[in-house]
C-alpha cells in the first residue's frame, strides 16, 4: 500500500484510506507503541515525584529526601536525553514528510517549554544534593507545576502524531521499517 501524500491534518484523508490489516497496523503503529513505552516511564516517574510532594502525606509516599532528589535528577536527565535523541535523530527524518515534526512547530516548541521548567527543577535538586539548599517538597511541586501541563500534553500529542492512522498518510510500509527507533 502506498502512502498518501497529504499535508493537511483533516480526518478526511484517513476516512478515504482502506482499512489496515493487523500486520499493516503493526508496521504503521510501531513508533507510537515504542514512544508510548518511553513516555509511560516518564509519566510513572512524574507521578512518583508528584505524590512524594503531596503536602497531605505524612510519609511522603515512600520517597526519602535523598531518594526524591536522585529520582528527580534522573527524571530530568533522562527526559533531556530522550528529547535530544528525538531532536537530532528522529524528528528531522519525520519532518521530511510530516508537518507536525518541522522545526518550531508545536512538538519542538513544547520541548523548549518543558526544558525551561525541567532545567530549573534540576538546578534546584542539584543544590539540594550538594547541601547548598534544604529539600522543600513544596518547592519541588511548584517547579513541577511550572512545566507539568505542557509535559503531559506533549507526551500525549507526540504519541498521537505517531499513530498508524497518521503515519500511513505519509509513509509506505517499507519506509516505516527504515524509520529510526
Amino acid at each position: 500500500m502506498a502512502a498518501v501524500q497529504n499535508d493537511s491534518t483533516s480526518s478526511d484523508a484517513s476516512e478515504t484510506l482502506p482499512k489496515l490489516s493487523p500486520a499493516e497496523f503493526k508496521v504503521y503503529n510501531r513508533m507510537a507503541e515504542q514512544m508510548d513505552a518511553f513516555h509511560n516511564h516518564f509519566r510513572m516517574t512524574w507521578n512518583q515525584l508528584w505524590d512524594a510532594c503531596d503536602p497531605s502525606s505524612k510519609h511522603s509516599k515512600g520517597l526519602s529526601g535523598r531518594q526524591m532528589i536522585m529520582t528527580g535528577l534522573q527524571f530530568c536527565s533522562q527526559l533531556g536525553f530522550h528529547h535530544s535523541i528525538e531532536e537530532q535523530h528522529i524528528f528531522p527524518v519525520l519532518a521530511k514528510k510530516m508537518p507536525e515534526f518541522k522545526k518550531e512547530l508545536e512538538l519542538l516548541t513544547q520541548h523548549k517549554k518543558i526544558h525551561a521548567g525541567s532545567d530549573k527543577l534540576e538546578a534546584y535538586l542539584e543544590k539540594c544534593r550538594s547541601g547548598e539548599e534544604d529539600l522543600r517538597r513544596e518547592e519541588v511541586r511548584r517547579l513541577m507545576e511550572s512545566f507539568g501541563a505542557v509535559l503531559w500534553q506533549h507526551l500525549a500529542e507526540e504519541v498521537h502524531a505517531l499513530r498508524a492512522d497518521n503515519m500511513r498518510k505519509y509513509w509506505t510500509p517499507e519506509e516505516m521499517k527504515r524509520l529510526p527507533m
